[in-house]
């Protein structure tokens, strides 16, 4: 008792000489006073770049930097463009996207490494909305014309809809065409992602990330994979079929597909079988030489400079009906403010979308600033790609994320620095100044081709594996924004069914020493004589504690209520036999007799429950314990604890367990499993040699 007391008491004076209130007072007067110290370090908090820019080693860094910033601008240059498609939206606005956000990024990030822009799993989700909307405004899906692009904006479109051919709507008192349309949803889209996003670093709500588990991440972009692949298989074999709208997105586009599979586009496969075999061969040298190479292959690149070519001088589109990409105007276009009536119909589709960048973005920071030493603030990196949405969303660009192929060609090419990611906006830039209209020819079958992810590998834990397969079945068959409902629920499922079946364990000892482990795991334990170690491997609280006591009762072999029915039987049927006794031999104590030996003795005479597998208790488990010792208490047999941390003691003696003022808690906690065996042991030699002496 004198242990456990003097822990208690101390730690008690420890929190009690920082009162909650006071804590409050002084953070609340140091957070609203303002000083020219505080302010700069706001700023440059805020503006991270602020901080290691002065510091910049140009000797050190700038060949790195530079290198690993051209690789990845030549790599997101054609991936921008490519991921349109999924994004329902005009080439140009990939482009956009990649531009700004690297820019943003660059000024206001934590991590050195991370490459923030277009991400295949966004850019689809992003697609998901906006053609739900299209579709929901009148548009038909099937159309290819190009009527407005990116002009649509301006009012430029106008003279394209006096034929009445093509459909449009009204968006602040302009006529809106299809396309105009699209990029006017992903903004508002973007724009209402971001806001989450910073609401969330505001309130510190960056813990809503620990929900999503690796396995379940994995199995939604797994499934997310098949449902890209199942998107750009239309590009693939040239078939204009329009994309499905609603659940089952990868059924219903499969069988679209194979009834009109007979209209296959020739041009169009064999274009997409040569490319893809391009992109395998590279990406299978780049694995095999990867310590030879000193930078990554451009395939890609090649790819859409060899069928860029091709189609033009082949005149691909002319002579067999390809689908080519169409005009990439140059320059931007002047920034529009997000169309806020649009915003409501956005609003919730934009949730799923902030928790995924945001979750993707912070454990990349994280990942690779532990494996380069160096450490990032979740929270600013939770405002940097809020930001990075809210405002490009200005200049007609769509949701972004950090992305992970892209950020590993960063670390492997020697980045140092966000520096990179300007020089990527740099090579972006000169994209949009000369060379985008260029692209015009290039076939959106090779853009499909880029686009196709490869699905994630399976992983080695059989509940990781369950979570995977669900999340991935559900984002593939179902829908995108479902699966990651689904996942997160499942997931979840999968932590409290943890905690309500938990592995219960009968201890025995190793050896001489004092240590305690599982019989089942490990053999030659000796069991402790006459007494149960048992160890409960979950939190004990209002859900699990019916599982607790069966646990124990099978453990142990010996369920009280029913012991004391038994022994109550026993006694009854033996005293009968007494009084029956004593009636046929004329005695008159009417069989009042002591039947001392009916209720035998069992072959334990204490439970030891080993309490360092249980984080802690809430109220309902407080109470199973007192049920327990006072059930077995009934039946001659102790209950003690062992092992336990300061907030099921915390609980405990708040519920007073161990009685008023914690008078019992020398006999009821102990601080290691064998020093309660042994308590355990020595009480009960001492109430036998009581006995004897009587």
């Amino acid at each position: 008792m004198g242990v456990n007391k003097v822990r208690f008491k101390i730690r008690k004076q420890i929190q009690q000489q920082e009162p909650k209130v006071s804590v409050f007072k002084s953070k609340l007067k140091k957070s609203v006073t303002c000083s020219v110290p505080r302010i700069r370090s706001t700023v440059t908090g805020f503006f991270p770049v602020m901080r290691w820019l002065p510091k910049y080693k140009v000797r050190d860094y700038i060949c790195g930097d530079v290198m690993s910033g051209l690789i990845v601008g030549i790599i997101l240059v054609p991936q921008a463009i490519a991921y349109c498609l999924l994004a329902g939206v005009e080439p140009i606005y990939g482009l956009y996207t990649s531009f700004y956000a690297n820019i943003i990024y660059f000024l206001m990030g934590t991590s050195r490494h991370v490459s923030v822009g277009i991400f295949s799993l966004m850019s689809l989700m992003v697609g998901q909305v906006v053609y739900k909307e299209m579709f929901l405004a009148g548009f038909d899906l099937s159309e290819d014309s190009q009527a407005s692009g990116p002009d649509g904006f301006n009012g430029s479109n106008s003279m394209n809809l006096t034929a009445g051919h093509l459909h449009s709507v009204e968006l602040m008192g302009l006529q809106c065409s299809k396309e105009c349309y699209a990029i006017s949803i992903a903004t508002a889209l973007t724009f209402m992602a971001g806001i989450y996003q910073v609401l969330m670093a505001v309130f510190r709500l960056g813990f809503v990330s620990v929900y999503l588990s690796a396995p379940m991440l994995d199995g939604f972009a797994t499934g997310a994979s098949f449902t890209i692949l199942t998107v750009q298989v239309k590009y693939l074999l040239g078939l204009k079929i329009p994309r499905h709208q609603g659940y089952g997105t990868v059924i219903i586009t499969w069988i679209n597909v194979l009834a009109n599979i007979h209209k296959t586009n020739l041009c169009d496969l064999i274009t997409s079988v040569i490319c893809i075999s391009i992109l395998v061969a590279g990406k299978e040298i780049q694995e095999r030489y990867k310590d030879r190479l000193k930078i990554p292959l451009p395939t890609e690149l090649v790819v859409v400079a060899g069928a860029t070519l091709a189609s033009h001088f082949g005149e691909l589109n002319s002579h067999y009906g390809s689908s080519v990409s169409g005009h990439i105007p140059t320059g931007f276009i002047p920034p529009q403010v997000p169309n806020f009536s649009l915003m409501s119909h956005v609003a919730l589709d934009a949730l799923p979308l902030a928790v995924i960048s945001f979750a993707f973005t912070v454990s990349l920071s994280e990942m690779f600033a532990k494996k380069n030493g160096y450490t990032v603030r979740a929270n600013q990196e939770m405002l940097a790609i809020g930001f990075c949405n809210i405002i490009p969303s200005f200049f007609h660009c769509f949701t972004t994320s950090a992305a992970l192929a892209k950020t590993m060609v960063k670390d492997s090419t020697g980045c140092q620095t966000q520096v990179s990611s300007l020089v990527s906006a740099l090579v972006v830039l000169l994209i949009l100044l000369f060379f985008a209209p260029f692209f015009y020819a290039l076939q959106k079958c090779v853009l499909a081709c880029i686009i196709i992810d490869v699905p994630a590998k399976w992983r080695d834990s059989k509940n990781d594996a369950i979570v995977w397969l669900v999340a991935m079945s559900a984002t593939a068959l179902i829908s995108v924004e479902l699966g990651l409902v689904i996942g997160v629920v499942f997931s979840m499922s999968c932590v409290i069914f943890k905690t309500q079946k938990p592995k219960v364990s009968l201890l025995g000892r190793v050896n001489d020493t004092d240590i305690y482990d599982d019989v089942d795991e490990y053999a030659n334990l000796a069991l402790p004589a006459r007494v149960q170690v048992i160890r409960f491997q979950a939190p004990l609280y209002y859900a699990n504690k019916d599982t607790f006591l069966k646990s124990i009762y099978k453990i142990v072999g010996v369920e009280p209520f029913l012991e004391m029915t038994k022994r109550k039987k026993a006694e009854k049927k033996a005293k009968e036999m007494s009084q029956r006794r004593a009636k046929a031999s004329g005695d008159n104590n009417n069989g009042d007799v002591v039947i001392g030996l009916v209720q035998g003795e069992l072959e334990f005479h204490t439970i030891v429950l080993d309490c360092s597998a249980m984080p802690f208790i809430d109220s309902t488990g407080m109470a199973t314990f007192k049920v327990l010792v006072k059930e077995y208490k009934e039946i001659g047999v102790r209950v003690i604890l062992a092992s336990c941390n300061t907030s099921v003691i915390d609980t405990l003696q708040k519920g007073q367990f161990f009685g008023k003022n914690d008078e019992d808690m020398s006999s009821l906690l102990f601080p290691a499993v064998h020093a309660a065996v042994l308590h355990a042991n020595s009480t009960c030699a001492a109430v036998r040699l009581e006995d004897s002496v009587v």
